[in-house]
């Protein structure tokens, strides 16, 4: 199973998550490898070491916290519930709003920790920078008919 993770495409972090029932060792190795930039900084070595501790115990839910903490240091855990079986999890940058005003990322599991880690996902999408640049691109060719025209007044 865990060749399947090594190969599975960022997009297809979710559909996993959303598929797996509990959380594995080798399902939270894949959301680090694929979703955590931040993870292996040098900087960061107390946080992860952390990270690694509550690995190996197993606390889940911890580590599903301590990665949004680490990786996106803007966002907080704006709700938990649990309704009808499943766990709800939403992540926002600014808590304090309404829930009408405030973009917030939302995902839902039976499994809290994989709730969690499916929020955090879904918030790294967003973060994540795009292919395309901040600046509208130029064109490098200019118009045939174009001609550049003095219009200064030098009198």
């Amino acid at each position: 199973m865990f060749a399947l993770l090594k190969h599975a495409e960022p997009a297809d972090l979710g559909d996993l998550l959303r598929d797996a029932r509990v959380t594995t060792m080798d399902l939270v190795r894949a959301v680090i490898g694929q979703a955590c930039q931040r993870f292996r900084s040098i900087g960061q070595c107390v946080r992860t070491a952390r990270i690694e501790r509550l690995i190996g115990a197993n606390a889940w839910t911890e580590v599903a916290l301590a990665l949004i903490d680490l990786e996106l240091p803007q966002w907080q855990v704006r709700r938990i519930a649990y309704d009808g079986g499943e766990w709800h999890c939403a992540l926002s940058r600014e808590r304090e709003l309404p829930d009408w005003l405030d973009r917030s990322v939302e995902a839902r599991h039976a499994d809290l920790a994989l709730a969690i880690l499916a929020a955090f996902v879904a918030a790294q999408a967003l973060v994540a920078p795009s292919g395309r640049p901040s600046v509208p691109a130029v064109p490098q060719q200019a118009n045939p008919l174009y001609v550049p025209v003095c219009c200064d007044n030098f009198a």
